[in-house]
């Protein structure tokens, strides 16, 4: 019977931990404080943001927001982001993307502290990762990969795993990861040949192509360990992943589902890594 690597149980056991973390940083005298910056009021924006608030005061984290006007110039937006960056009170600083065009993300990612990016945007904490270290502020979706790896005691050591996509959000920071505790990792994307089988002969397939629903029963075996990464627009108004779930779902070993998979342990370690910028600072 196919094992569903529901989310939940993962971000509970995450959260229990950062109760205890916060409580501790509060009798140290420290307040953990994310800096929310958001440019304009895109529903989706607004809607994560009040989702990310409400995370935060369940973990006794505490937010500032600093909601900017979409026509801000590159020059008052600095201006900002050098304000939170010189705020001993700000530990952590989500910035909200894709930004305005006027707005040079290539400029703003070594504007931002790399001692609060606690969503990885800095190439100085992508390089920590790529050299191995896995010790400083991760990227938040490969690092919910590896959260619900190790919550359901996946065998990492010597397995075979297929990552599908090699952007620099998630395939390529994953697949260090993964190579960190000792997996075979083979990269793929959207020329490889024969990609159905290169996944098919895997033990752990991770799809992160942004295709909704690519990956079918060819992509898999019996054995197949399968985490969608993948939020695509379903076309009724819903979500699905890269994985079509119901064509997989009684054919693999386990799969994680999309909602209520990665996605949802993606926020917990936004938390985690603010935490941990909390106790670093």
């Amino acid at each position: 019977m196919t094992q569903i690597l529901n989310a939940k149980p993962v971000v509970q056991a995450m959260k229990e931990n950062l109760r205890q973390d916060v409580a501790a940083l509060q009798a140290e005298g420290k307040a953990p404080t994310l800096g929310i910056i958001r440019v304009g009021s895109r529903p989706d924006d607004v809607y994560y943001e009040n989702n990310i608030i409400k995370n935060c005061e369940t973990v006794g984290i505490a937010t500032k927001t600093y909601p900017l006007d979409l026509n801000i110039s590159m020059e008052e937006f600095t201006a900002v982001m050098t304000q939170v960056n010189d705020d001993p009170s700000v530990h952590g600083i989500m910035l909200f993307r894709p930004l305005p065009p006027q707005l040079d993300e290539e400029v703003i990612k070594h504007l931002i502290s790399a001692d609060k990016d606690i969503d990885c945007m800095s190439p100085l904490n992508l390089e920590k990762v790529f050299e191995g270290d896995m010790s400083g502020l991760l990227p938040c979706t490969p690092a919910a990969v590896m959260a619900i790896l190790r919550h359901y005691d996946i065998e990492l050591k010597g397995a075979n795993a297929v990552v599908m996509g090699r952007s620099l959000v998630v395939g390529k920071p994953l697949s260090m990861m993964l190579l960190q505790d000792n997996a075979t990792v083979t990269i793929c994307h959207s020329r490889t040949r024969n990609l159905p089988e290169v996944a098919k002969n895997a033990d752990i397939v991770i799809a992160a192509m942004g295709r909704a629903r690519m990956i079918d029963d060819k992509y898999v075996s019996e054995n197949s360990i399968v985490i969608d990464v993948g939020i695509n627009d379903a076309g009724d108004g819903k979500i699905c992943g890269d994985v079509d779930y119901n064509a997989v779902v009684d054919k693999v070993k386990a799969i994680t589902p999309v909602p209520g998979g990665v996605g949802s342990v993606t926020t917990t370690i936004l938390l985690n890594n603010l935490v941990r910028a909390c106790q670093s600072q």
